[in-house]
C-alpha cells in the first residue's frame, strides 16, 4: 500500500512537472516573457528558511482560501484586480523575490506576468499551485 501511493505520488509529480513545463513552453511562446517557476518543493524549501524579504502572493479566491492556505500568503483575488491594482507597489517591493500561487498554476502564471509588466524583477509562479503542495508536501492541506 505505502509503496504504490510513494509510486502515485512520484508519477503525479512527474506528470504535473511535465504539464508545467508544457505550459510554461506555451504561455512564453504567447507573451515573449518567460516567467520562473518553481516546484512545490522548492517552495517548501523556501518556507522553511523562513527568509523575511520573500513575498507571497495568493491569487485565488477568498472562498478558496477558506477550504485551503498556505501560512504566510497575502491575498489578491485576481476577480478583485480593480480593487487592488493601484495597491500593487505600495503593498510589495517590485525588487523583492515573490513567489505566487493558486490552485493548478494558470492563474498565477497569467499574475505572475502582470507583475513582470508592471517591472517587478524577481517573480516566480508556483508549478501544480496549492493543489500540488498538498499532494507533494503536506497532505494536511485540503484538496478541493
Amino acid at each position: 500500500m505505502i509503496s504504490s501511493r510513494i509510486s502515485y505520488l512520484f508519477y503525479l509529480s512527474y506528470l504535473l512537472r511535465l504539464i508545467q513545463n508544457l505550459k510554461s513552453k506555451i504561455s512564453n511562446r504567447m507573451t515573449g516573457q518567460p516567467i520562473t517557476q518553481i516546484s512545490v518543493e522548492e517552495l517548501a524549501q523556501n518556507l522553511s528558511k523562513k527568509e523575511p524579504n520573500l513575498q507571497l502572493v495568493d491569487v485565488r479566491e477568498p472562498q478558496e482560501v477558506a477550504i485551503a492556505h498556505i501560512e504566510g500568503f497575502v491575498n489578491f483575488p485576481l476577480s478583485e484586480f480593480a480593487v487592488w491594482e493601484n495597491e500593487i507597489h505600495t503593498r510589495l517591493d517590485p525588487h523583492a523575490e515573490t513567489l505566487v500561487l493558486c490552485h493548478h498554476g494558470i492563474r498565477s502564471a497569467q499574475m505572475c506576468q502582470w507583475l513582470v509588466n508592471q517591472g517587478f524583477t524577481n517573480v516566480k509562479n508556483i508549478s501544480g499551485g496549492i493543489d500540488a503542495y498538498s499532494m507533494l508536501v503536506d497532505p494536511s492541506i485540503p484538496l478541493y
